[in-house]
Parts: C-alpha cells; structure tokens; sequence
C-alpha cells in the first residue's frame, strides 16, 4: 500500500491529521495487519502568495482571513485543543507564517535522497519548528537545521537547498492535487486511487483502510 499526504507544515489540521493516521497505523499493526505501507509526503501551499524571505505572526494571518482578531483567536484555541488530544503542545503566539516552498523542497529531497522514514520525520520536524518553536520554517538555515535533527547531513542539503533543484517537483506536486481533486488539505490518497479527505479519527482511518485493503485482496 502506498499513502500519498498532501499537506502543508503550516496547516494545523495537517499536523493533527498525520498523527492520527499514524496512530491509526499503530493499530492495524497491533490487531495483526502486516500490508506494508509506504507513507509519501507530497506538497501544497495554503498560501502560495506569501512572501519569501519575510514572516507574519500566525495570528495576524487568521485575523485577516477570518475577520478579526477575536475569531482568530476562537480558531486558535480550538485547533490548539485538538492539537492536545492528540498530544502536540500547540505555541500559536510564537508561530510565524512564512512561504513554505523551501521546506517542501527540503522535505523532497529527503525523501529522494533517504526515503519514507527520514521524509517522515523532517515532516514533523518542520512542522513542530512552525507550531511549537516558533521559527521560520522560510529560512535555509532553520530547515538546514531540522535536517540536521533527522540525521541528514546538514552541509549538504543546504548546498543542495542553495541550488533550484527540486522547485519544479514540488511545483509539480502541489498542481497535481488537483488531478486528484483535492482541494484542502490534510488529503490522503490510497494506491492513487482512493481519496479520504481531512484529519480524521483514528479508527475512521483504520476502517477506510481495512476497506480499501478488502477490495485490493
């Protein structure tokens, strides 16, 4: 089975999402399901416009798009929530919204260059430096680090980050959502076939799953 995730590591319903389709996962293993799963991320932008080089507080971000600071906060604490209970510490007054092309390059190249695993974990590392940390998952030297974290070989993928490799993939990733008709993410698509759309509860997961298993057998 392979798993393609379009997502964002600004979204947080990404974030929430990819923990719970992993506990999910945790799951089926423990009831016996041995089918080998590869977990693929591939990119999208909630906001392909924002500016390189630069970042925003998140929470001016929500405030523009859903109308106030006040509803911006009402957002916050509800993803922070449940973000909780699935036990990530959400820090969205430290947050900084900045252009993620760069991570997503980053995370590409991790996956060319050391497979699932590693690209699995630079995805929650990128995303716990957004959510938690409060840095600019924007900046070569920040991404360059969380490599580092993951067991990359930091001079290297920031060489290679210096460099345009891996713009026109991501670019391609990020239009071929649409080939899938995804348009929100978190997005999981099955053997290029079966879409389950948003973060959903574990053993919602584990029975789309068991499902799409059963028809492959």
């Amino acid at each position: 089975m392979i798993v393609d995730i379009w997502s964002d590591v600004v979204c947080p319903w990404c974030f929430i999402g990819k923990r719970q389709f992993e506990t999910a996962i945790d799951n089926l293993r423990a009831k016996g399901n041995t089918t080998p799963i590869e977990i693929r991320f591939r990119a999208y932008q909630l906001d392909p416009t924002a500016p390189i080089g630069t970042t925003t507080p998140a929470i001016d971000g929500y405030a523009r798009k859903f109308g106030g600071q006040a509803q911006a906060r009402k957002i916050i604490d509800h993803v922070s929530a449940a973000a909780a209970a699935v036990g990530i510490d959400f820090q969205m007054d430290r947050a900084q919204r900045a252009n993620t092309l760069l991570s997503h390059r980053a995370i590409h190249y991790a996956y060319i260059k050391h497979g699932s695993m590693v690209q699995s974990l630079l995805k929650e590392r990128l995303m716990k430096a957004y959510f938690i940390d409060g840095l600019n998952v924007g900046d070569a030297e920040v991404v360059a680090d969380c490599g580092e974290q993951c067991g990359m070989n930091r001079d290297e993928l920031s060489q290679w980050l210096g460099t345009k490799q891996g713009i026109e993939e991501v670019l391609d990733e990020i239009q071929s959502a649409a080939m899938h008709d995804i348009t929100a993410v978190p997005s999981f698509v099955i053997n290029d076939q079966f879409l389950i759309p948003g973060s959903q509860d574990p053993s919602t997961f584990e029975i789309l799953i068991e499902r799409i298993l059963s028809r492959q057998t």
